[in-house]
């Protein structure tokens, strides 16, 4: 990657950071549970814990899974089993009234580890590495990360803040319930591509 190819690497992130996947289904769901403020912990999980999984991931990761072929399956089997938790728990969420207090959205070290077994955050970085930023150098890849961070901030916001508007109209339990559910449905629809996968 160069400086002129930063452009493209940046309209990419733009475009995979802003089109519904789990981050952005879970930031969603969270903004309609617990609001903007109790979700910002999270959403800067996703962002700084995806730049950090592209500097991990180019600076030699990605070799890993392509030397150990089992260590995909393993990743695969974790991601599946993680995003049937994650969506119990969604599907599940009581209304805020009903609430326990030790219910809390994601915090920020949990989003981060989160990015490890989420499938499109895997696509995405690999996608970067492969395409925009191989054999770049190290300050590029950081370059790139950072280009990556700062493009997904904004989109985590907006997810958040469309989740927290959808509050308004979720004051009825029932209406609530549907929506949780509905989110956890579309954050298993969204493992389809990974079972695809060979």
């Amino acid at each position: 990657m160069t400086l002129d190819t930063l452009p493209a690497l940046a309209l990419f992130a733009f475009v995979s950071s802003g089109t519904p996947g789990p981050n952005n289904l879970m930031l969603m769901a969270s903004g309609a549970n617990y609001g903007f403020r109790r979700t910002l912990p999270h959403m800067l999980g996703i962002s700084v814990g995806f730049g950090v999984m592209i500097v991990l991931t180019g600076l030699g990761l990605a070799q890993v899974f392509d030397r150990f072929h089992h260590s995909y399956t393993l990743l695969k089997i974790a991601s599946v089993a993680y995003m049937l938790y994650l969506a119990w728990k969604i599907a599940n969420a009581a209304p805020i009234k009903e609430r326990d207090a030790d219910s809390r959205p994601m915090t920020f070290l949990q989003a981060a580890a989160f990015q490890w077994v989420n499938p499109k955050a895997w696509a995405m970085a690999l996608t970067a590495i492969t395409v925009y930023i191989a054999d770049s150098g190290v300050w590029m890849l950081f370059i790139g990360a950072l280009c990556f961070v700062t493009v997904n901030l904004p989109s985590v916001c907006i997810w958040t803040v469309m989740g927290q508007q959808m509050a308004r109209i979720l004051t009825n339990p029932v209406r609530l319930r549907l929506f949780n559910w509905t989110m956890a449905a579309l954050l298993l629809a969204s493992l389809y591509p990974l079972l695809q996968m060979g």
